[in-house]
């Protein structure tokens, strides 16, 4: 196995692994509420920007500055979800007019910040751990990378963890099952959504931050999350094993393409792998048949 592939798949890992954090974001909402929230990108540029500016500006420890992305992140998923889509909801509008609101939400923040003395401006996080890679033979494990994979895997753990042993986790798998019928069991859905909302929030200021600190923060930072929306279709939409996996595959495809082909290819194999799934199989690979799919 050459130096290059391995070296690839770590990259590729790294990458798909905080892609996952924000597919499980889409898919926490579409299980539940049956629309993709294009609103997330936002929030994980607001997450970028709590995280940059707790380390710059407030000087807190490393650690600190993610709790305080992660819960900034969290407050402003769920602001959203009472202010954007809770009236929708109320009102029994069509899943159109919850994706109109989320695309208008995510530009209304983008601009806020573009408008505010945070301004367009590209920022660079201050330097937090060694450049200096890991080396594992000629292979070089960057520090940052190496981060980014960890604090992916124990947040998706605690997430899976969260989702298949706790009674609140439970609601959630009964409320993607059926609204109707947990309501009729008892279970309150304005919760589990309120729970969703908080913990897609969580899992995008962790991203944010990580995103933030291995490139640059800038207002339209939340534009990665299509890649994220990509992986979550090619996984399956409304399927957190499938938004884990397809995000792990999307990030292996595009190190794999970026490094035996052209950086230039990487978005466009991406979207092409978009259309196909869309073409072959509409619900991914694990992902489950709705009526509406948006």
């Amino acid at each position: 196995m050459s130096e290059l592939f391995l070296q690839q798949i770590i990259n590729g890992l790294s990458i798909g692994s905080v892609y996952a954090l924000m597919a499980v974001g889409y898919s926490l909402v579409y299980s539940i509420m049956n629309f993709s929230n294009f609103a997330h990108g936002g929030v994980i540029m607001i997450g970028a920007y709590i995280g940059y500016f707790s380390l710059t500006f407030l000087k807190v420890p490393f650690f600190i500055a993610f709790l305080l992305s992660a819960f900034g992140s969290g407050i402003l998923a769920v602001v959203m979800e009472k202010i954007v889509y809770r009236p929708l909801r109320k009102r029994n509008a069509p899943f159109l007019y919850f994706i109109i609101s989320a695309m208008g939400a995510s530009i209304f923040l983008e601009n806020v910040v573009i408008a505010s003395p945070i301004g367009p401006t590209f920022r660079s996080y201050p330097t937090v751990f060694s450049s200096e890679p890991i080396m594992l033979g000629n292979v070089a494990l960057g520090r940052i990378d190496l981060l980014m994979f960890v604090i992916s895997a124990i947040s998706l753990m605690v997430l899976v963890y969260i989702i298949e042993k706790t009674k609140i986790g439970l609601s959630i798998r009964a409320t993607s099952y059926s609204i109707k019928g947990s309501t009729l069991m008892g279970v309150n859905v304005d919760k589990v959504i309120f729970i969703i909302f908080v913990l897609g929030g969580l899992l995008a200021g962790l991203a944010g931050m990580l995103f933030g600190m291995r490139y640059t923060v800038y207002p339209q930072i939340g534009n990665i999350t299509t890649k994220s929306f990509i992986a979550a279709v090619f996984g399956g939409l409304g399927s957190l094993p499938g938004a884990v996996i397809g995000s792990v595959l999307l990030g292996l495809i595009e190190t794999m393409v970026s490094g035996y082909l052209s950086s230039q290819y990487r978005d466009l194999i991406a979207f092409a792998l978009l259309i196909l799934v869309l073409v072959v199989k509409p619900t991914g690979l694990m992902g489950k048949t709705t009526e509406d799919k948006a």
